[in-house]
């Protein structure tokens, strides 16, 4: 195994183990100390979005940042399409890809979920280069498959691309809904934006228009930063926001006798304001409040 290959290799197990302790979310300082090997340090990326570390011949890692300027978005196919750096398809860091999509190498794909956290994926493989649309097509595969896709390739495999198809529609998932959660999270400050509860780990990111939906965008607008009792309360149409963004108990649970847990963590909440984010531009749509409140109406 040359080189190139023992530090893709050893990346790999870096950030399994990386994983392992801070969970899924990494923050940019971690990736950027990188590990050692062979006594140089490593990083795993740069404020460029292709990135090759100097003891590396060819590029560790691609990233989609929180602002990138270059619309990385997965294609109706189902895999990624990564625009190249600039608009020359010779500018080093686009012939480093395509070198690597050349040789078959396995790569790291870092996608930020908010400012300073990205989710890793690996190993992803460049399939596709289109130097007319300035984009190279990547695919998440199985970690197995780096031991076995040592030589290049330059055929199609129907039983290979079905599988990264498959494993890259699960990672979009993964990381679309991980997006969501942290970007609603940091816009109410962590916390719920019905109690204030503060503990980031007992909170959801709750979509006001159900995902599945066409018309429940993945976007902060459509969320709301809830603890778990009050995201079910939510989802369950106990509780229901108007547009106007003042909390509504349903009449039912308003008479209710129980103990302190429904007194003040539900009926309580009936006709206060929602807490909503610094940024009014993450404020819940009107529109979409709208469109859930008629259905809270309807079920009390």
């Amino acid at each position: 195994m040359d080189t190139d290959m023992m530090v893709r290799t050893k990346a790999f197990d870096w950030l399994a183990s990386q994983v392992g302790v801070y969970g899924d979310v990494l923050p940019r300082t971690l990736l950027q100390a990188g590990f050692e090997f062979q006594g140089q340090r490593v990083p795993l990326l740069s404020p460029q979005g292709i990135f090759k570390p100097k003891i590396m011949e060819l590029p560790l890692s691609i990233t989609t940042s929180f602002s990138s300027p270059y619309g990385d978005a997965f294609g109706t196919e189902g895999f990624l399409h990564y625009r190249y750096r600039g608009t020359d398809p010779n500018h080093r860091d686009n012939v480093g890809l395509r070198r690597a999509f050349e040789r078959n190498l396995p790569l790291v794909y870092l996608y930020a979920v908010a400012r300073g956290q990205y989710m890793a994926t690996w190993p992803v493989y460049i399939i596709r280069d289109d130097p007319a649309a300035l984009t190279f097509e990547i695919a998440v595969d199985d970690v197995g498959s780096v031991a076995v896709r040592a030589e290049p390739s330059h055929g199609v495999n129907e039983g290979i691309e079905a599988r990264q198809a498959y494993i890259t529609a699960t990672v979009r998932q993964r990381l679309h809904q991980r997006a969501f959660r942290e970007r609603v999270l940091e816009a109410y400050r962590s916390q719920c934006a019905f109690c204030r509860l503060r503990h980031r780990e007992l909170l959801d990111a709750a979509h006001i228009v159900p995902d599945y939906l066409s018309e429940g965008p993945p976007t902060v607008n459509n969320g709301l930063a809830l603890c778990k009792l009050h995201h079910a309360a939510y989802d369950r149409f106990l509780i229901g926001v108007s547009p106007d963004y003042v909390l509504r108990v349903r009449g039912d649970v308003l008479e209710e006798e129980d103990g302190p847990v429904l007194v003040h963590g539900l009926q309580a909440l009936h006709d206060k304001r929602l807490i909503l984010p610094s940024a009014q531009a993450d404020w819940p749509s009107p529109d979409l409040l709208d469109w859930r409140y008629d259905r809270f109406l309807k079920a009390a």
